[in-house]
């Protein structure tokens, strides 16, 4: 597969705070990524190295082929990028915003946009001072894909959206992207979203890649369960055990790659409720919780890639 992106061992520092701490992660054509980590995981800061607003201090960053700080008209032509902040010209209407954007971007699908705004229910008329934060960030959206882009750039675009929003505006990005091979590199702190549209997710934590897998690869390689130990028996630990959570009467264990020795060892001494996979947000919280547990030395892709279990770079 043709890789679209690729950080590679990045380090980023702002004074004497180190951000990122050796990054390395690709996205592969027609792939949708989601990074993900807690506030100052360093998520914003790793989209502004790929766009070319910051440079690393350390390693290297490519997309489409090329270094970010060389980026010209024509291969910026390429990507689109959507903010949290949805930002548009507020002396516009919508009809203004998108005629902007024709005059300024080659191969700009006026059809596809005529499509898209029946769809998301805006009219050409609309001031954009107007316009609800959902209808802003559904109209950025729309702006951005309809150059037809290689690479779409999200940053955490449904941030501040009711619930209501920002199924609209997830189900207008799938709709988006049904039909274009775009690939998709984005960040978000609804988890919930994240399932239903990555392929492949990255999880950052004090600027390093704690998971780095597919999300069929965590559901078939990550267990949780609850284990009510016999008297005296004490909690698992070892590289199989990223989480032991005290609960009443027992633990709750999140489980990699268990074997059924462990399963069994469990069962003997005590209760063991059958393994089932974890939600991405109880996995996202069994890793980067407040008080750190299961912290992973290398990334579960890379992890997998050592064992052949699939799912690495």
């Amino acid at each position: 597969m043709t890789v679209i992106l690729e950080f590679d061992g990045v380090q980023r520092w702002f004074g004497e705070q180190r951000v990122l701490r050796g990054l390395s992660l690709r996205v592969e054509q027609g792939q949708v990524y989601a990074l993900l980590g807690r506030n100052g995981a360093g998520k914003t800061t790793a989209l502004r190295l790929l766009l070319g607003f910051l440079q690393p201090h350390r390693g290297t960053v490519r997309v489409l082929g090329h270094d970010p700080r060389d980026l010209g008209p024509a291969v910026r032509a390429r990507i689109g990028y959507v903010g949290e902040d949805h930002r548009l010209y507020p002396t516009m209407s919508v009809g203004d915003a998108i005629a902007f954007e024709a005059g300024t971007r080659p191969g700009f699908r006026r059809t596809f946009v005529d499509r898209a705004l029946e769809r998301c229910g805006l009219r050409p008329a609309q001031r954009i001072p107007r316009l609800s934060r959902g209808q802003r960030a559904q109209l950025s959206l729309i702006l951005a894909v309809a150059s037809n882009p290689e690479l779409l750039v999200c940053d955490d675009p449904a941030l501040g959206l009711d619930v209501v929003m920002r199924r609209e505006l997830l189900d207008a990005l799938i709709d988006l992207l049904a039909d274009t091979g775009c690939s998709v590199l984005f960040s978000s702190h609804f988890l919930g979203d994240v399932e239903r549209i990555a392929d492949r997710i990255g999880i950052l934590h004090d600027g390093a890649l704690l998971v780095d897998a597919t999300l069929d690869d965590l559901k078939q390689r990550v267990a949780r369960c609850t284990w009510v130990p016999a008297h005296g028996a004490v909690p698992p630990t070892g590289p199989h055990v990223l989480r032991v959570a005290p609960r009443r009467g027992g633990h709750d264990l999140t489980l990699l790659d268990a074997p059924p020795a462990l399963l069994d060892d469990l069962r003997r001494r005590g209760e063991l409720s059958p393994p089932v996979p974890p939600s991405l947000e109880d996995l996202f919280l069994d890793l980067t919780g407040p008080d750190r547990p299961g912290l992973l030395a290398e990334p579960i892709g890379e992890l997998a890639a050592r064992s052949g279990a699939g799912g690495g770079r």
